[in-house]
Parts: structure tokens; C-alpha cells; sequence
């Protein structure tokens, strides 16, 4: 994938699955930009593996501070972008 395409919360929610699949009673599909992984039933280990994927598919890299920092989709979904935003600016 080219680091110009836009994530979007889908893909994180794409990544999410791929790495640690969906626990019971979690709704995925529903509005989770603001609720934080462990309410969504995932650990720290699921973050980072999540965060893994979406750096390869989208040729970026987050620092362990951002990651940490990331306590919900939302705010993972705010520093991929700012982070694919950065290394498009740096191929231009």
C-alpha cells in the first residue's frame, strides 16, 4: 500500500481482528473511536501487534511514546495519520 492512502478507522478495526480477533460481546462494527482498547477487551500486547500491522501496510513508524499514548482507536487512528501524513511529506 502506498503511504499516501488515507487509514481510516476501519482499517485499524481490520488490524484489531487480525491480531487478536473480537472477544464476546465486543461490537467492533459500532462507534468505537473513543472507547479504550481494554474496555474493548484488548491488552497492550494486542495494541502493539495491531500497530505492527498497520506500520507494514502502510510504510510508517510509531514511536513506543505514541503507542502508549494511544488509548482508544481514535487516538491510534489520529497518530497513524499524522505519521503517514509525515513520511508522505518526507517521499515528496
Amino acid at each position: 500500500m502506498s503511504v499516501q492512502q488515507i487509514i481510516t478507522l476501519q482499517d485499524i478495526v481490520r488490524a484489531l481482528r487480525a491480531a487478536a480477533g473480537e472477544g464476546d460481546g465486543v461490537d467492533l462494527d459500532g462507534d468505537i473511536a473513543d472507547v479504550t482498547f481494554s474496555e474493548l477487551g484488548y491488552d497492550s500486547i494486542a495494541v502493539l501487534e495491531t500497530v505492527g500491522s498497520l506500520e507494514r501496510a502502510y510504510g510508517f513508524s510509531l514511536g513506543d511514546e505514541a503507542i502508549q499514548e494511544a488509548q482508544t482507536p481514535g487516538q491510534l487512528l489520529r497518530l497513524a495519520i499524522e505519521a503517514t501524513a509525515g513520511v508522505a511529506g518526507l517521499a515528496a
